[in-house]
């Protein structure tokens, strides 16, 4: 059965947007969804149709709105509200926030109920994500690897999920990443361009290729620092990576091929635990995000600073450090607190 709310515009809310009123009546839905009980004809002001969802309410004015029976929640994966999630910016359309390592986004083998997907239910519902990628894959816009830290965009609504997309897919939704490589990389900056495909080897791994069948896939980088090599290793260079496309294990896969495997990285780099600084997972980091919102045209741009695990291997090799460039001057302030 359909849920009628009644509220009466107090003194705080006088002069208030109608949709915006709505919102923050208990039992309503966000502004957006109000927007559209409002265009539905499910809302009246003292009994008479609003036409308008930026029409001004006036203190003591009678809002009734009917709400829609409520979506089920049943879908294809379990909620699980156990898994905090790191939220930097939302609203009504998208949420961005920083995943964890350790994260999967979406379920897959070994992996059910304790995915990034199953956290955003727990927090949005399914009625409240776009589906675009599937009924298993809800507000999934772009992935993060399991492994790498950092920004990542959600999305609420097919529409703006679409739009984001499009976004990637028109290379102006901008993705910044932090990896710290082996070996002195010499040039400051540089782009590497190749096709990328599954190996016929191992189904695990991604490899360069160029084979018709595989995809373009472009980074441009720019070498922040470097360091001395020590006793065990050969040095190393923290880059930030651009991407410009989106493959599978991307940023990784380019890294190996231009022979400055990831550090810590278990599938494509070196498993000398002395060489990749104690890490056990890839220094890969997304520190930074811009792009303008498909709805309500604000830019937001977003910086996340590295995670402890991975900060802390940067300060453990700070007496190796040959300098940083120019580009290293402005970010890498940005990537450790006190630095």
């Amino acid at each position: 059965m359909a849920v009628i709310v009644n509220a009466l515009v107090g003194p705080e809310s006088d002069g208030l947007r109608l949709d915006t009123f709505l919102a923050s009546v208990d039992g309503c839905p966000s502004r957006s969804a109000c927007a559209k009980l409002v265009a539905a004809g499910e809302v009246t002001i003292n009994s008479t149709l609003a036409t308008s969802k930026s029409e001004t309410v006036c203190l003591g004015d009678r809002i009734q709105a009917r709400l829609p029976d409520p979506e089920p929640e049943d879908g294809a994966l379990a909620p699980n509200p156990s898994i905090p999630l790191d939220v930097r910016f939302e609203d009504d359309h998208l949420i961005v926030l920083s995943k964890q390592a350790g994260l999967v986004c979406h379920p897959s083998p070994g992996h059910v109920d304790d995915t990034l997907a199953n956290a955003l239910v727990a927090r949005c519902g399914y009625g409240h994500l776009g589906m675009l990628q599937g009924d298993d894959r809800p507000g999934i816009v772009h992935r993060l690897d399991m492994d790498t830290s950092g920004l990542m965009v959600c999305a609420k609504d097919d529409a703006t999920q679409k739009a984001l997309q499009d976004l990637i897919r028109l290379r102006v939704l901008d993705r910044r990443y932090v990896t710290l490589v082996h070996g002195y990389v010499a040039p400051d900056s540089g782009t590497i361009t190749t096709g990328i495909a599954r190996s016929r080897r191992d189904r695990l791994r991604m490899t360069v290729s160029d084979d018709p069948g595989a995809r373009e896939a472009i980074t441009t980088f720019r070498t922040l620092e470097r360091f001395e090599a020590g006793r065990f290793d050969e040095g190393f260079s923290l880059l930030e990576c651009h991407l410009y496309t989106g493959r599978t294990h991307q940023i990784r896969v380019h890294m190996r091929h231009a022979g400055h495997p990831c550090v810590g990285d278990q599938l494509y780099g070196r498993g000398d635990d002395r060489t990749n600084m104690g890490l056990r997972r890839q220094f890969l980091h997304s520190w930074h995000i811009r792009f303008d919102h498909p709805v309500t045209g604000e830019t937001i741009e977003l910086a996340d600073r590295l995670p402890p695990d991975l900060s802390s291997v940067l300060e453990s090799l700070h007496d190796r450090s040959m300098g940083r460039t120019q580009a290293g001057e402005k970010i890498c302030p940005l990537l450790v607190a006190g630095s």
